[in-house]
């Protein structure tokens, strides 16, 4: 597994890291702990050194299960958690002010088991509390020891700005994937132009890219898609588009769709790592496999084509977690 720096001050990844968030939280009932563990250490002896997590996830549990399973060889992995919702629940709104993220990060310092956090996102801006304000509690808690690098999650050129001259970012953290490109017009020329890393959650598209989800896949209560409006029936049909696309290139590659569609991702700039999350080994597997497909110009221009022609039709988020971003 090759490495990726992520901004200017020496945070260095694997160039895919692991999205630990649906192991606890999201996408239906949380794995048993010792598979979640199993899953984890089998990325790490597969190359991944970058594991990301929040205190969203399940109030504080996959912290837990992270910190317990990277344990063993902590200094060797860089690990990513998040603060930014009054009492650890989205569904509460955003809290960012300065004694909140000391408390979420002495919570999150003992779950994970270690005496630092290497990054630590604000998880979505809060309207409420000037981003200097976040900025510099951030900075005074990488002059204690406690973080090491500054990220931020979604959140748009103007604040990153703002942020990166009090304290400078090393990533950026939002949805990025063959059907999610608004990053490309919004913050790349931003990130470039600062030195800062990008980090795409959902890369898979939440599953979709997979082409494993069709008309017939249905979703429980406590899967978070079942209330994402692209994830409706009739959403499903009109994106399925994209999907066939996707996999008749990858058949011609001799790839899988989801192979493709991190690799595009990894093709973008040297300066993305995306974390893309699976919950079983033989995913895990095929996602590390993308990292050997080798996409040409050619190919690159070719996926371009194929996508552009096709209108995504959905919001990716329910209209409350949309506000928070649409700030």
């Amino acid at each position: 597994m090759k490495k990726r720096s992520l901004g200017k001050d020496g945070l260095v990844v694997s160039e895919l890291g692991l999205g630990c968030m649906g192991l606890s939280f999201g996408y239906g009932p949380a794995v048993e702990r010792e598979d979640g563990i199993t899953l984890i250490r089998s990325a790490f002896e597969k190359g991944v050194t970058f594991f990301d997590t929040a205190e969203v996830y399940a109030k504080g549990e996959n912290e837990k299960l992270l910190g317990e399973a990277v344990e063993p060889f902590r200094d060797q992995v860089v690990i990513a958690t998040k603060f930014g919702f009054k009492n650890g629940e989205t569904g509460q709104g955003t809290d960012s002010r300065p004694d909140r993220i000391r408390e979420v990060v002495e919570n999150s310092l003992r779950n994970l088991r270690t005496d630092r956090i290497d990054l630590l996102y604000q998880h979505r801006v809060d309207p409420n509390v000037p981003i200097e304000e976040v900025a510099g509690t951030v900075k005074k808690l990488i002059e204690q020891g406690k973080v090491k690098y500054f990220g931020m999650s979604e959140a748009g050129a103007d604040t990153i700005r703002r942020a990166n001259a009090v304290q400078p970012v090393s990533a950026l953290q939002s949805e990025y994937s063959l059907w999610w490109r608004e990053p490309e017009t919004s913050v790349f020329a931003t990130l470039e132009e600062l030195g800062i890393g990008f980090v795409p959650y959902s890369p898979l598209g939440r599953g979709f890219l997979t082409g494993k989800i069709d008309l017939t896949t249905t979703f429980g209560s406590d899967d978070f898609r079942s209330t994402v409006p692209r994830f409706s029936e009739e959403n499903r049909k009109a994106n399925q588009a994209l999907i066939d696309a996707v996999a008749n290139f990858a058949a011609a590659k001799n790839a899988t769709p989801a192979q493709i569609a991190l690799a595009w991702v990894l093709a973008q700039r040297p300066w993305i790592a995306p974390i893309p999350g699976t919950t079983k080994i033989h995913r895990l597997e095929e996602n590390l496999a993308s990292v050997n497909v080798d996409l040409t110009a050619a190919d690159l221009s070719t996926l371009d084509e194929l996508t552009n022609e096709i209108k995504i039709v959905g919001e990716r988020y329910p209209a409350q977690a949309q506000a928070m971003i649409n700030r």
